[in-house]
């Protein structure tokens, strides 16, 4: 019988050889399905657990950032202050050419205080006022004494519902209203706060425009000056180009305590505070002032200011 143990071995190496060159000379894509099936049933880890953990372990978290409550300040102690006859000194110089009388002074008092909180409202009659051509709708019985009164105090618009429906058709042509206690009710009725509340025109009694007899106050309102607290400032028309720096004290006096006192009766709600006062012009830049009326060692006088407009 012969020996079998050759043939095997060649039959073996025979099927090896063959082997080697079948996976040789199979491509390469062959292979990827395959490897993508095995890379589909694989997961991303993500990070869980504790959030303390996870920072400790590099994991970083955005955290919302909170919304300011206040309006931005900024410090004033670096910033040119100027004193009133100063201030105006160079006023004048950027208004040479305008008429004394067109030419407005404007005042804006910045407040340290709440975006939040109640803001400051009120109305003020300066010691010496701002001349302004300011038209005047009294709203009272059209047949009324307060109405013939109204007219011959100067008001242009007198009435009720004529008034009204105006006013719904988008004609408001007039910059204050005053509405006799008569004809609130029917003021109210035809839901007038809709349309003039928004302007800042709607009559109220804490403004002192809801009154038993608009002839009265009219002239207290037309020399008079309404001024709002809007984004924590305050502005306000304080004088005219012409006015001496005497005029101007008194009238930026007055108005600094008239905000001191609305201040305090809303201490008890919120806290607000005074901290900037600028003084500008029609075409003017704003001027910070320092509180002070001349410098000592300001190169013009009050007089000078006084004779030249």
């Amino acid at each position: 019988m012969a020996n079998l143990s050759p043939c095997l071995a060649q039959m073996s190496k025979l099927s090896l050889s063959a082997g080697r060159q079948i996976a040789h000379s199979l491509p390469a894509p062959f292979l990827a399905p395959a490897t993508k099936r095995y890379a589909s049933n694989t997961k991303e880890k993500k990070p869980a657990g504790n959030p303390q953990k996870n920072k400790q372990k590099g994991v970083v978290e955005k955290k919302k950032k909170k919304g300011r409550t206040t309006y931005l300040q900024y410090d004033q102690k670096d910033s040119e202050q100027f004193s009133l006859c100063d201030a105006m000194r160079y006023i004048r110089a950027f208004e040479v050419g305008q008429k004394p009388t067109s030419v407005k002074y404007d005042v804006a008092v910045k407040l340290k205080s709440l975006k939040n909180g109640p803001v400051i409202r009120n109305r003020l009659r300066l010691p010496h006022p701002v001349s302004t051509d300011v038209r005047i709708c009294v709203v009272c019985p059209p047949d009324s004494k307060y109405a013939e009164d109204a007219l011959k105090a100067g008001a242009v618009l007198v009435g009720e519902e004529a008034i009204f429906d105006a006013v719904k058709d988008g004609r408001i042509e007039f910059d204050r209203c005053i509405c006799q206690t008569d004809s609130l009710a029917k003021m109210n009725k035809a839901q007038m706060g809709r349309f003039l509340g928004p302007r800042g025109l709607m009559p109220s009694t804490k403004l002192g425009t809801v009154v038993k007899d608009p002839a009265l106050v009219m002239k207290d309102l037309i020399g008079g000056a309404e001024y709002r607290e809007r984004l924590g400032v305050i502005r306000m028309a304080i004088g005219q180009l012409g006015f001496t720096p005497e005029e101007m004290q008194r009238n930026i006096k007055t108005f600094i305590e008239a905000l001191r006192k609305d201040i305090n009766v809303l201490s008890e709600k919120i806290n607000k505070e005074m901290v900037e006062v600028v003084l500008s012009s029609t075409h003017g830049p704003g001027l910070p002032l320092n509180g002070t009326f001349i410098d000592p060692n300001s190169k013009i006088t009050p007089r000078e200011l006084s004779t030249g407009a």
